[in-house]
């Protein structure tokens, strides 16, 4: 499902091959993972500190692509432009497809990774079950020439994944790890 909506996203920045991006997350070198998060419900540490409880703080994804899938527990919430949050309605039924890192640095901004966070429910479980789509460790990150305009600068410089993961070791979660690659930063 990940490349496929990777392949559409192709076909729509008119990027060829049509694989170019799914075949990354399909080479036998590729750092995908899978991840399941429980956040069991709290609901004596809620009444305590009157507040919602967060799960898991504020961030994007690193990956080219994120695949989520959730009970029917309320919890995720993504960052709008204005710097306020949203909830993201519960629906066991639905795959949330995250933009990462990687596929904003490789579309030069067109596509943005989405800043997202979780709250614990204090009454209900939550389940999430999510599927990064990592690139190979020494794939080169760098903006895809057949997305830019004539005399479009990149506004990242290049690094290969591996080095953008030991990158972001060293950073806190919430903090804009792209920063450190992007051009304007290495002036």
């Amino acid at each position: 499902m990940a490349c496929e909506v990777l392949e559409m996203i192709a076909e729509e920045l008119q990027i060829l091959p049509k694989d170019r991006l799914s075949k990354l997350i399909r080479d036998g070198k590729s750092d995908s993972c899978f991840r399941l998060n429980h956040y069991p419900p709290c609901p004596q540490l809620q009444l305590l500190t009157g507040q919602n409880l967060i799960g898991f703080g504020e961030h994007t994804d690193p990956q080219i692509i994120s695949v989520v899938r959730s009970n029917n527990t309320s919890g995720l919430q993504i960052c709008l432009r204005d710097g306020s949050w949203v909830s993201v309605p519960p629906d066991h039924t639905s795959f949330h497809f995250n933009v990462g890192d990687s596929l904003q640095v490789m579309t030069n901004g067109r596509f943005r990774s989405v800043k997202h966070r979780v709250f614990a429910d204090g009454l209900r479980s939550k389940v999430s079950m999510i599927y990064f789509g990592g690139l190979p460790l020494d794939e080169i990150i760098t903006p895809l020439s057949c997305v830019m305009e004539e005399d479009e600068e990149s506004l990242y410089k290049e690094f290969t994944w591996s080095e953008y993961k030991k990158s972001a070791y060293k950073t806190r979660l919430g903090d804009n790890r792209l920063g450190l690659f992007e051009k304007s930063a290495v002036k």
